[in-house]
């Protein structure tokens, strides 16, 4: 079956996804870049019974949607699941492509456009992990006055490096200017082995996913892309006006240290949370912040009592404010680690770590 938006023309062969059934994916073509060949993927899996409503996943940096209990989550509560594998991510990734590269985050609008359209769901929930939650925060602040989501659930967020304000500020911008001359020129690695090491089974983990697409060392950090991240963060940090109530997720504490402790399994080994925490307000005039007690970068590969907690606020908060059942305004009990994003403190400067997963 083909598509076709403006100039661009999409083919969207429905086969059975690398997860095996009941998911399926779509290829969408996305044309020619200066490398060659470029496509998005679409996976799908949906409920027995068509109910109206849908969510798209959206991923972090170094990685690709392989989380199926999240998407048995939100089936079992009758939402048809859809993850996004942006360009040069997962199953998006060519072998002539640069991996998980860019200059320019509204880039990804095109998918994101393109997969809330082939979904067609009457209500429409964004979930993004990581850079895939920034990313998806600039495209619901674009795509604003077109009122295309109905809700937006961010996992911990990408909304600072996680360094010194001397690397993050002076430092970062030298390494932004001469991408804008040298896009593809490595920089020092930034993302450590430790977070992939915490979490695939071949390591200390339990999870087992693609190693070529979410590789334990990570791919290369290119100034191009440092480029991208700092204008993205700007953008979010003026402040955005996405008009959908938004929850926000991260974990109680961060992961100090490059050797191996037990800790990394209860705190965010990637991101300063107080991050999360100080630009949240500025999403929205919505937004609700939750805390997980004992929870990892991506909340989801979480311990089970912490991922337990997480998917109990995500289904009250979805209740709530994005499907209300009653009609009467919505009202969410109040919890310790469930605050208003607007009454969060900020934090001071964070010290050294790696850049998001």
């Amino acid at each position: 079956m083909c598509y076709t938006r403006g100039s661009v023309w999409i083919v969207a062969d429905v086969e059975i996804d690398v997860l095996g059934e009941p998911y399926e994916r779509r290829i969408i073509d996305l044309g020619h870049d200066d490398e060659g060949p470029l496509v998005a993927t679409l996976v799908s899996r949906r409920t027995a019974h068509p109910t109206g409503r849908a969510v798209l996943y959206v991923h972090g940096f170094v990685d690709y949607f392989f989380q199926t209990h999240l998407a048995d989550f939100y089936v079992e509560r009758g939402w048809d699941f859809h993850a996004l594998d942006l360009r040069r991510y997962g199953r998006s990734l060519l072998p002539h492509q640069t991996p998980n590269f860019t200059t320019d985050l509204s880039e990804y609008f095109t998918e994101l456009d393109i997969a809330a359209e082939l979904i067609g769901a009457d209500t429409l929930l964004v979930n993004g992990h990581s850079t895939g939650g920034l990313v998806a925060s600039l495209w619901a602040h674009a795509r604003r006055d077109r009122k295309m989501i109905d809700g937006l659930f961010l996992n911990s967020p990408f909304f600072e490096f996680n360094m010194p304000w001397l690397m993050r500020g002076p430092v970062l911008a030298g390494v932004a200017r001469m991408g804008r001359r040298r896009p593809r020129r490595a920089v020092p690695r930034g993302l450590e082995s430790l977070y992939g090491q915490s979490l695939h089974v071949n390591y200390r983990g339990e999870w087992d996913y693609n190693l070529a697409w979410k590789p334990i060392e990570a791919f290369p950090i290119f100034a191009g892309w440092v480029g991208a991240i700092r204008q993205a963060h700007r953008q979010l940090w003026a402040g955005l006006e996405i008009p959908a109530p938004i929850l926000v997720a991260c974990s109680t504490r961060t992961f100090r240290g490059a050797k191996w402790h037990e800790s990394i399994n209860v705190a965010d080994a990637v991101l300063d949370v107080d991050h999360i925490v100080r630009y949240a307000p500025r999403l929205g005039q919505h937004v609700t912040l939750v805390r997980i007690d004992g929870g990892i970068h991506d909340l989801t590969l979480s311990g089970p009592q912490p991922r337990e907690r997480l998917f109990t606020e995500v289904g009250r908060w979805i209740d709530a404010y994005v499907t209300p059942t009653d009609g009467a305004p919505p009202v969410v009990e109040a919890a310790d680690s469930r605050v208003p994003a607007a009454d969060a403190a900020a934090a001071s400067d964070a010290r050294p770590g790696p850049v998001p997963s």
